[in-house]
């Protein structure tokens, strides 16, 4: 498996990936009968006759679903989630949007010696003078999922205190569930007995994936079929999680006046890493530095009539932070002013905070980054001894600033300090807002959800989980 993906996605015991001993079901389909085809032709050709090489096609799909594997690694075609399927379309008849993370306007920023405002604008210019109809912000969509996150846990936790655990439905802790390298391990390693307790909420990517292709478009004057949808993301996993079959809906005759019902539509139908995205710039020969800076698309962007960026604190989505914060609230009528603390504990990458009252702990919140400090909580979980309401999962150390997607730090640049220096361009300029005070999720929710946790926000932001059986087949080793 390519160094770019998680680490959850290339450890040795997630044998779906990495065991060198497993060839791909797709590829090894493909080969027999390319072999079958050259001994039949060999013995009616003369031997100096070579037969043509046929190149074998894997769609993400296959690899996301596959019980096998997919080592040979850099030969695997993630056929729609290339820079130059992104150009080709920019170039058809499709109405392109394109929906950029802030942790790789961090990424670029920290490269071009900018700020993520002004790389925000300057990629905006950019796309735009390409033929790009429109480039808006994650944080938005990440601000409706942390909305439908404290939602969940409000629910999960009162259920929980009622039952005393054992109501369907309340498992607790929740784990977050924005992270698809942790995702993809949850399903195809740990099974039906982890799955309960991962939160059901889409990722930022999907659901802004979800506003744009089920409401936005028709605010724009499209048809879902008729956009291509983009994300720019810190992650390589993240193009696995855009090819889930989950995300993917059938058009249906309604009043909306669909001419093609039946007809499937993905949310977001291409992942441009942070690299790419810079590799793209690069084939331009251009100053990207020297770029006039473009107004903002406010329709689905987190600027304010002052032109600021806003949006919640934490390079991994803040998560924690914000349901610990609504939840304290909430459940407890205690205000946390400021930035809220977090302890360290075995390492950097697992931290902790508690509430008391009146002596007590009432809720008790960790940030869980890497695969080590992930499978000590998984272990904990599996044998009833976690005490923690909810858990901040990532599969990169370092959380999404430090994805196998972003720029690689510069020559005599470590990896830690160009963390460090992500991490204080991160919200640079930008300001510190609660989720539930953003206009535009609460435009979104009156004009098409209608309230956190509804059935209708259930059915466009929220997901299901699935464990995978593996097959006979990818569970032996060479004989």
């Amino acid at each position: 498996m390519s160094e770019k993906f998680s680490p959850a996605l290339r450890l040795g015991d997630l044998n779906d990936f990495i065991a060198p001993s497993q060839d791909c079901i797709v590829s090894l389909k493909a080969i027999k009968s390319k072999h079958e085809r050259v001994e039949n032709k060999e013995r009616e050709k003369p031997s100096s006759q070579q037969s043509q090489e046929e190149a074998v096609k894997i769609s993400l799909k296959d690899c996301l679903a596959c019980s096998g594997c997919v080592t040979s690694a850099e030969t695997v075609m993630l056929e729609k989630q290339s820079l130059n399927e992104f150009i080709s379309h920019v170039n058809s008849d499709k109405a392109v949007i394109v929906s950029i993370s802030p942790q790789s306007r961090a990424s670029l920023a920290s490269y071009f010696d900018l700020s993520p405002s002004q790389v925000f604008r300057k990629l905006t210019t950019l796309l735009k003078s390409m033929g790009v109809k429109a480039v808006y912000d994650t944080s938005c969509s990440r601000d409706l999922s942390l909305i439908e996150s404290c939602n969940e846990f409000i629910s999960r936790y009162k259920q929980h205190q009622l039952s005393g655990g054992k109501e369907c439905g309340s498992s607790l802790p929740i784990l977050s569930s924005a992270c698809p390298g942790w995702i993809c391990y949850a399903e195809k390693t740990l099974g039906s007995y982890i799955l309960p307790n991962i939160s059901s909420v889409k990722s930022p990517q999907q659901a802004i994936g979800s506003a744009i292709k089920h409401h936005t478009a028709q605010k724009l004057g499209l048809k879902p079929e008729d956009i291509y949808h983009v994300t720019v993301m810190p992650c390589y996993d993240k193009k696995l999680e855009a090819a889930r079959d989950d995300f993917i809906f059938t058009l249906e005759n309604t009043e909306n006046g669909d001419e093609n019902p039946g007809l499937k539509i993905v949310e977001v139908d291409s992942v441009l890493t942070t690299g790419e995205v810079l590799d793209l710039i690069q084939s331009k020969s251009m100053d990207f530095k020297a770029l006039e800076e473009a107004p903002l698309d406010r329709l689905l962007t987190n600027v304010n009539e002052e032109g600021y960026l806003y949006g919640v604190t934490g390079g991994s989505g803040g998560y924690a932070e914000t349901v610990f914060r609504h939840a304290a609230k909430t459940l407890f009528g205690r205000d946390i002013e400021g930035p809220i603390e977090f302890k360290t504990l075995r390492n950097s990458d697992f931290r902790e905070v508690v509430l008391e009252v009146e002596g007590k702990p009432v809720l008790k919140f960790a940030l869980c980054y890497g695969f080590r400090n992930l499978q000590n909580v998984v272990r904990k979980i599996k044998i009833g001894k976690c005490d923690y309401h909810f858990i901040e999962v990532m599969a990169c150390p370092s959380g999404c600033l430090n994805g196998g997607g972003q720029i690689k730090p510069k020559k005599g640049q470590s990896s830690k300090d160009l963390i460090r220096q992500l991490e204080n361009i991160y919200m640079q300029d930008v300001l510190v807002a609660n989720p539930f005070d953003n206009p535009i999720a609460k435009r979104l929710y009156d004009e098409w959800l209608g309230e956190p946790g509804s059935e209708k926000a259930k059915k466009y932001l929220h997901t299901e989980y699935h464990p995978l059986v593996k097959s006979i087949a990818s569970q032996l080793h060479n004989w």
